[in-house]
């Protein structure tokens, strides 16, 4: 899709960015994205027409939030943010980051247990925000055990159910989970999350450095990076290893693994619907 001439009269208009060429990047499926050449240089931009009102204004904010905790990984600089409105796509623009074809995957590792190292006094956030074009419910808890199950779990239950992928069945299993959750899950002080840790959402750019990008960022269990990065294949064993290095893991972590995986299986149930069903359920009837 063709970058509409709206979003290159507002970059323009509102940001003094003016375009001189633009290239299609493929890889995400939920927004267009392209490089751009400007009178700024090479800058990163996507956009969508559907998006939420104020989905890459969160997105912008999950951003800052990262680089707030100052570690050794690379954070894209945000360029200009517009949300949608009045039949306008929002939009966002950003750095552009150059791949590289490897880096060092134990400092990644490493940084990754430095950014858990930012601490809060509460679980969530002081805003909601979105895992892939879904709202995530951020309100604060105390404990963790409440906020997983409250914020995380339940309202994907609920939507899958109220859509139909999903039966009561599933909820009731979920409430005779939640009534051990404080004995199959370790505490922790609030850390701050990247929160859609997989393969596609991180690179390294030509120095080898790790790069963050499209967060879905709160103040969790940091085991929550860590199992969502094993969602698809997981990491490289330099990766855990490094992260290892610096916060060790309490015995029992890959038992702990589909429990923390339930909210990403849920969330792929919700935009996806198919083989997501029947792995969501086996994770319930499982634990409970």
């Amino acid at each position: 899709m063709s970058l509409p001439q709206s979003v290159k009269d507002r970059l323009k208009e509102n940001h003094n960015i003016t375009l001189n060429a633009e290239t299609p990047v493929s890889g995400g499926s939920i927004n267009s994205a392209c490089r751009i050449n400007t009178n700024r240089g090479d800058l990163f931009l996507k956009w969508n027409p559907n998006a939420p009102t104020d989905f890459f204004e969160k997105e912008a904010e999950g951003l800052k939030l990262l680089r707030s905790a100052e570690t050794a990984l690379r954070i894209p600089e945000t360029i200009a943010v517009e949300n949608s409105g009045d039949g306008l796509p929002g939009f966002l623009v950003m750095e552009f980051i150059q791949s590289g074809r490897s880096g060092d995957s134990a400092e990644f590792g490493a940084e990754l247990a430095r950014l858990h190292q930012t601490k809060a006094d509460e679980f969530g956030l002081n805003s909601d925000n979105y895992i892939g074009s879904l709202p995530q419910c951020n309100q604060r808890h105390s404990e963790w055990e409440s906020f997983f199950s409250e914020e995380r779990i339940k309202p994907q239950l609920k939507m899958a159910i109220n859509s139909g992928k999903m039966d009561q069945t599933a909820l009731k299993a979920w409430s005779r989970i939640t009534s051990k959750l404080d004995q199959l899950l370790p505490k922790t002080e609030p850390s701050l999350v990247h929160g859609d840790l997989w393969s596609g959402n991180y690179l390294f750019d030509i120095d080898g450095v790790a790069v963050l990008i499209d967060p879905a960022v709160y103040y969790g269990h940091p085991e929550m990076d860590l199992a969502f990065s094993k969602m698809f294949g997981g990491f490289s064993a330099e990766f855990y290893r490094g992260y290892e290095s610096v916060l060790p893991l309490e015995r029992g972590f890959d038992n702990r693994v589909p429990i923390y995986n339930l909210y990403p299986l849920l969330v792929h149930v919700n935009l996806f619907g198919g083989h997501y069903i029947s792995q969501a359920n086996g994770v319930l009837n499982r634990f409970s």
